[in-house]
Protein backbone atom coordinates (compact mmCIF):
# COMPACT_ATOMS: atom_id res chain seq x y z
CA UNK A 1 0.00 0.00 0.00
CA UNK A 2 1.17 3.18 -0.29
CA UNK A 3 2.15 5.30 2.68
CA UNK A 4 -0.21 8.58 1.16
CA UNK A 5 -3.66 8.08 -0.10
CA UNK A 6 -6.32 10.80 -0.82
CA UNK A 7 -10.30 10.83 -1.55
CA UNK A 8 -11.84 14.09 -2.78
CA UNK A 9 -15.80 14.47 -2.41
CA UNK A 10 -17.91 16.94 -4.41
CA UNK A 11 -20.07 18.51 -1.40
CA UNK A 12 -22.31 19.97 -3.90
CA UNK A 13 -23.68 17.42 -6.02
CA UNK A 14 -22.72 14.66 -2.96
CA UNK A 15 -20.47 12.66 -5.63
CA UNK A 16 -17.34 11.68 -5.70
CA UNK A 17 -14.69 13.80 -7.63
CA UNK A 18 -13.77 12.00 -10.18
CA UNK A 19 -10.27 12.93 -12.61
CA UNK A 20 -8.87 15.52 -10.07
CA UNK A 21 -5.26 15.53 -10.50
CA UNK A 22 -3.31 15.21 -7.28
CA UNK A 23 0.36 16.09 -6.36
CA UNK A 24 2.80 14.93 -3.33
CA UNK A 25 6.01 17.09 -2.32
CA UNK A 26 8.47 16.66 -0.86
CA UNK A 27 9.52 19.32 2.01
CA UNK A 28 11.90 20.58 -0.54
CA UNK A 29 9.54 21.36 -3.17
CA UNK A 30 10.52 17.87 -5.07
CA UNK A 31 8.07 16.05 -6.63
CA UNK A 32 7.41 12.77 -5.24
CA UNK A 33 4.01 11.32 -7.16
CA UNK A 34 1.47 12.86 -8.86
CA UNK A 35 -1.99 10.60 -9.99
CA UNK A 36 -5.76 11.37 -10.49
CA UNK A 37 -8.54 10.58 -8.75
CA UNK A 38 -10.78 7.68 -9.70
CA UNK A 39 -14.21 7.02 -10.98
CA UNK A 40 -15.00 6.85 -6.94
CA UNK A 41 -12.86 10.53 -6.12
CA UNK A 42 -9.99 7.90 -4.84
CA UNK A 43 -6.87 7.96 -5.06
CA UNK A 44 -5.18 4.40 -3.69
CA UNK A 45 -1.38 4.64 -4.36
CA UNK A 46 -0.23 8.36 -4.04
CA UNK A 47 3.99 7.67 -3.75
CA UNK A 48 5.92 4.81 -2.18
CA UNK A 49 4.94 2.38 1.05
CA UNK A 50 7.33 4.54 2.60
CA UNK A 51 8.07 7.92 3.83
CA UNK A 52 10.37 9.90 5.71
CA UNK A 53 9.94 11.88 8.82
CA UNK A 54 8.95 15.78 7.74
CA UNK A 55 6.52 18.01 6.42
CA UNK A 56 4.67 17.22 2.94
CA UNK A 57 1.94 18.55 0.69
CA UNK A 58 -0.48 17.27 -1.38
CA UNK A 59 -2.07 19.38 -3.96
CA UNK A 60 -5.86 19.33 -5.79
CA UNK A 61 -5.68 20.80 -8.99
CA UNK A 62 -9.35 21.73 -8.00
CA UNK A 63 -9.67 24.71 -10.73
CA UNK A 64 -9.54 21.90 -13.80
CA UNK A 65 -11.73 20.20 -11.96
CA UNK A 66 -14.36 23.13 -11.69
CA UNK A 67 -13.63 24.40 -15.25
CA UNK A 68 -14.42 20.98 -16.96
CA UNK A 69 -18.32 21.75 -15.33
CA UNK A 70 -18.31 25.18 -16.24
CA UNK A 71 -18.27 26.06 -13.05
CA UNK A 72 -16.94 28.76 -11.48
CA UNK A 73 -14.20 28.38 -8.20
CA UNK A 74 -12.78 30.56 -5.72
CA UNK A 75 -9.64 28.19 -5.59
CA UNK A 76 -7.71 27.24 -8.36
CA UNK A 77 -5.68 24.67 -6.48
CA UNK A 78 -5.96 23.15 -2.69
CA UNK A 79 -2.47 22.15 -0.51
CA UNK A 80 -2.61 20.62 2.27
CA UNK A 81 0.56 20.58 4.25
CA UNK A 82 0.93 17.66 6.54
CA UNK A 83 3.70 16.01 8.91
CA UNK A 84 4.62 12.44 8.61
CA UNK A 85 6.26 10.51 11.12
CA UNK A 86 7.99 7.29 9.27
CA UNK A 87 6.64 4.65 11.75
CA UNK A 88 3.21 5.68 10.86
CA UNK A 89 2.20 3.09 8.13
CA UNK A 90 -0.44 4.80 6.59
CA UNK A 91 -1.53 8.82 6.10
CA UNK A 92 -5.11 9.45 4.62
CA UNK A 93 -5.87 12.83 3.02
CA UNK A 94 -9.67 13.79 1.84
CA UNK A 95 -10.70 16.72 0.55
CA UNK A 96 -14.40 17.83 0.83
CA UNK A 97 -14.77 20.29 -2.11
CA UNK A 98 -17.22 22.92 -3.39
CA UNK A 99 -16.12 25.94 -5.21
CA UNK A 100 -16.44 28.26 -2.89
CA UNK A 101 -15.28 26.45 0.52
CA UNK A 102 -13.20 23.30 1.23
CA UNK A 103 -12.61 21.05 4.64
CA UNK A 104 -9.66 18.11 4.84
CA UNK A 105 -8.89 16.01 7.84
CA UNK A 106 -6.48 12.79 8.31
CA UNK A 107 -8.81 9.97 7.34
CA UNK A 108 -7.60 6.26 7.55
Amino acid sequence: MSHVTAHVLDSVTGTPARGVAVALEAPDGTSIASAETDPDGRVAALGPETLESGDYRITFATGEYFAARNQPTFYPSVTVHFTVQAEERHYHVPLLLSPFAFSTYRGS
